[in-house]
């Protein structure tokens, strides 16, 4: 659910929405006993909060009518629920299942963009640039490390070049040298 609440939204604000939200309702079943109007009344503060509380209730419907209450485990059956694309997905398989896949957000296209590691027109063709590129011992780890580094050092308006630790290999046309 919480995956589901953070496309274009903040840690910060789906942390807090989720906190109260989880306290009332923590199960697919009781997600859907608030209804959209209960569970709207605790993530006013996400973008997107009408659309999302539809998507979170029918999620709900669909994990208990189809899987048992379980998330299901395989990425075609993700992406048929409300609200779930590829790069949840990818998350969810991730973090909550251990799967070596590589979820690209934002900062992981930008950054596999802009240092030509991985570059690509779209979502899709940066995350198998990237499964071809990353070594299989890293996969599982290699998303957080993109999207930390694309978040605090790769940054998109002012990148923090002389920090950052990858700057000799980088092919950042635009690169800020270090002073000498």
């Amino acid at each position: 659910m919480a995956v589901v609440l953070s496309a274009q939204a903040t840690d910060v604000s789906v942390n807090q929405a989720t906190r109260t939200l989880f306290t009332e309702a923590g199960t697919p079943e009781s997600m859907l006993a608030l209804g959209e109007e209960g569970v709207r009344r605790h993530i006013r503060r996400i973008g997107l909060f009408n659309a999302k509380a539809a998507n979170i209730v029918a999620l709900s419907r669909i994990l208990l009518k189809e899987h048992g209450g379980e998330v299901p485990r395989g990425r075609e059956a993700l992406q048929a629920l409300p609200g779930v694309g590829r790069k949840t997905a990818n998350v969810i398989l991730n973090t909550a299942f251990g799967a070596p896949v590589i979820a690209v957000d934002t900062h992981v296209f930008r950054l596999s963009n802009r240092t030509r590691i991985a570059p690509g027109k779209n979502v899709l063709e940066v995350e198998r640039r990237l499964m071809r590129l990353v070594p299989e011992e890293y996969l599982k780890h290699a998303h957080h490390w993109l999207i930390l580094h694309g978040r605090y050092v790769c940054q998109a308006r002012k990148p923090r070049c002389a920090e950052c630790a990858i700057a000799d290999l980088c092919e950042y046309p635009k690169r800020l040298r270090p002073k000498e």
